[in-house]
């Protein structure tokens, strides 16, 4: 039976859908709030004149060090695909963390509008910013303010699009 608490509904109700069901749905969800992610940080490159993050490239450079695996090719197709492998992290990320509020749903957590924005905030800083921080290239201890918003308002578009979507999947 469902309960409602001050963070949201928690228990299955009536709800009929698989969790299985749930990982899809929160993949789509994931899939979303990374596309708007992607598109407030294109905005802000926009506005701000500002260029890429050479972050994501650097991560693809230190997890294939770090697992002995060379990336294949001369030296302009290996860096190509290095430059293709860098986003697919940040798809892996947004991604898997809306497969991982899924499986909150299937478990029964439905949470409101602000706590659920929250979670999959949070996940997803994690989960991007977490590998590269644990591997040494970058230590938000030492980011400006402006490098902190510069982060943060994107993974919070991505928060309100993948619960946003998430709850649109609920059914009474």
């Amino acid at each position: 039976m469902a309960q409602q608490t001050v963070l949201g509904t928690i228990g299955k109700g009536k709800r009929g859908i698989s969790t299985w069901g749930w990982v899809l749905r929160g993949a789509a969800a994931g899939a979303a709030g990374t596309t708007a992610l992607n598109a407030v940080t294109y905005l802000d490159m926009t506005f701000r004149g500002r260029g890429t993050s050479s972050t994501p490239e650097q991560t693809v450079e230190a997890l294939a060090e770090k697992v002995h695996v060379q990336v294949p090719g001369d030296e302009e197709t290996r860096s190509n695909r290095v430059q293709g492998l860098g986003p697919l992290t940040g798809l892996a990320a947004g991604i898997g963390a809306g497969v991982l509020a899924g499986l909150a749903r299937a478990a029964g957590f439905r949470p409101m509008l602000l706590v659920g924005t929250l979670q999959s905030t949070l996940t997803v800083l994690l989960g991007s910013n977490g590998p590269m921080t644990a591997l040494g290239i970058t230590d938000p201890r030492t980011w400006s303010t402006t490098d902190w918003v510069s982060d943060v308002v994107p993974h919070a578009a991505y928060g309100v699009v993948t619960h946003a979507t998430l709850a649109a999947f609920d059914r009474p």
